[in-house]
């Protein structure tokens, strides 16, 4: 009976001694859990918790809380080694877990191995707490329940009680593959339960487009990785230009190049970056290099050459202090005619003439202008470019005036301030033209544009359509607000005179040339125009001391009215 006894206390004792050794593959996996610190804008430390590897290459995940309101992170492995969280590459506030790259101080690391299959209801699971002891105090437990999770992944209630300090912990089975994160207990059964959100539904966390700007990410300062998919990530380049740091935005790119190593875009967006922050010669030949790479993969060769040209059209019209003489307007339209000459697309010859103009080639520039003027590119802009190629090229005014009526034609209806700056270049014409009615029909189609936000030198101009219009009072009353914006324009006055003088008010016109004469003592002009109206007035004695100081002064018109009036 003894032996018996001893017998089934040897066999108790040899289950429990089985049931308490650790499982061979747990010394290996526990290299792969390690401790996080985030930390916030000032370097103060934020937050610490757990998170483990799933990838050799440096993938790790952890809960989400913990990134809040980070710009730094870091990760501490059981073994002491500090390592930088690099980019953040998915996350999901709501079920508190994310997803990072870890820059490795190693060619690989140790993960934990992902499970394939969820594991069933009782299966026995194991608790991996982060440590950094020698002997690995884990956990076991079974699943007690198994929830989906958008209907592929998993949700798992677990028989197992865990420790704050334990949150984040992986979940195993017992081949040492991993099936979750582990995160709070709750409600009556806290001390009995856990829960663990499935590791598969966290590997599918992605950045994208459409959540680069959620709240989720904008609320973590660390950079953010790009997207698994080629087109997505390009999408997310776009979108992250404006909103990083030059800096940040460079490394994005080159994770892009290194991740699309045959992506001509990347090249091609890095060197336009490089030129715009380039401080030396050997920046910009940095830049021209990265534009040399885009060429050499890119299908589609043009692009790249009007991305070159652009970016060389910009240097040159920049006076950088920096000279580098690759790049010039010459060069410029070397490349932008490669893109041409690829396909004469409306942008690449929009480009040709802004480069032509510059180059103050007009002709050369109304010829491209002209042709994009019959591409889908036409517009607004396209015939205002081509009208002032054309004027500047000395063409008729008639010519403008029809390039002009295009242009407005095009605009957004009614005309707004944007395109405002049309009527009053059309405005100008019709008076090179004579049709000064039409000028002054432009003039007051550009008030209304304009909402009424006009400045002495647009009443003057229109004064002087009004005037040459035969419209008088319209001219006065111009001429008027002109002077009580600016009264101390001298000419304002003198025009005002010349009006007034004009339909026979020339007491009004003595006054206000008297007045002007004030001003400016030496005005030959005002004591001529002083004359005529003294004559008008029968004073002509008057007159011809006007006149005659008038010739003191240099006046080169009066000479005709002394001789008519004073011999």
């Amino acid at each position: 009976m003894k032996r018996i006894i001893q017998t089934l206390l040897f066999i108790v004792l040899a289950a429990q001694f089985s049931m308490a050794q650790p499982p061979k593959w747990l010394d290996k996996s526990k290299r792969a859990v390690f401790s996080v610190v985030t930390y916030g804008n000032d370097g103060q430390m934020l937050k610490s918790g757990n998170g483990f590897f799933v990838t050799e290459s440096g993938v790790g995940v952890s809960d989400y809380e913990l990134f809040r309101g980070a710009s730094k992170a870091e990760i501490i492995t059981s073994d002491g080694k500090k390592m930088p969280i690099e980019s953040i590459l998915g996350a999901n506030e709501l079920y508190d877990v994310i997803k990072f790259k870890v820059a490795i101080t190693e060619k690989k690391v140790q993960a934990l191995p992902i499970a394939t299959q969820a594991p069933a209801v009782d299966a026995k699971v194991f608790m991996l707490p982060y440590s950094t002891q020698k002997e690995m105090a884990f956990k076991s437990g079974t699943i007690k329940e198994v929830a989906p999770i958008e209907t592929k992944y998993h949700y798992y209630t677990l028989n197992l009680s865990v420790t704050d300090k334990q949150l984040s912990s992986p979940v195993t089975n017992t081949e040492g593959q991993v099936i979750g994160l582990i995160q709070p207990s709750s409600g009556a059964d806290a001390d009995k339960v856990c829960y663990a959100v499935g590791v598969n539904f966290i590997m599918a966390q992605q950045l994208s487009p459409l959540n680069l700007n959620s709240s989720s990410m904008k609320s973590i300062g660390i950079r953010k990785g790009l997207p698994e998919n080629e087109e997505e990530a390009l999408i997310f380049l776009f979108i992250a230009s404006s909103q990083l740091s030059e800096e940040d935005y460079l490394m994005m790119l080159n994770d892009f190049i290194a991740q699309y190593p045959k992506n001509a875009e990347g090249y091609s967006r890095r060197a336009i970056l490089r030129a715009y922050t380039a401080t030396s010669k050997a920046d910009y030949q940095l830049a021209a290099d990265d534009f040399a790479k885009a060429l050499s993969l890119a299908t589609n060769k043009g692009d790249v050459n009007y991305a070159l040209a652009k970016q060389m059209y910009q240097y040159a019209l920049s006076s950088p202090e920096v000279v580098y003489e690759p790049w010039g307007l010459e060069q410029a339209m070397n490349e932008v005619n490669k893109a041409i000459q690829i396909e004469p697309l409306g942008i690449y010859l929009q480009l040709a003439g802004d480069i032509a103009f510059a180059q103050r080639d007009y002709a050369t520039s109304f010829d491209f202008y002209n042709k994009v003027n019959n591409t889908e590119m036409a517009s607004s802009t396209s015939f205002f470019n081509a009208a002032k190629a054309k004027e500047l090229q000395g063409g008729q005014p008639e010519e403008i005036i029809a390039l002009l009526d295009s242009a407005i034609a095009r605009s957004r209806q009614p005309i707004g301030e944007d395109e405002a700056p049309y009527l009053l270049e059309r405005a100008q014409q019709y008076m090179n033209a004579g049709n000064y009615r039409m000028a002054v029909v432009d003039y007051d189609s550009y008030f209304t544009a304009a909402a009424g936000n006009v400045n002495d030198v647009f009443y003057y101009l229109r004064e002087q359509a009004a005037l040459n219009a035969r419209q008088y009072q319209r001219a006065l009353d111009d001429i008027a607000m002109a002077i009580q914006m600016n009264p101390s324009e001298v000419a304002y006055k003198i025009e005002q005179a010349v009006i007034n003088l004009r339909v026979g008010r020339y007491d009004e016109a003595v006054s206000q040339l008297k007045e002007v004469i004030k001003m400016n003592p030496e005005d030959g002009e005002a004591y001529r125009l002083l004359g005529i109206c003294q004559v008008q007035l029968k004073d002509v004695s008057g007159a011809c001391a006007s006149f005659a100081k008038a010739k003191e002064l240099g006046d080169e018109f009066v000479d005709e009215l002394i001789k008519k009036h004073c011999n």
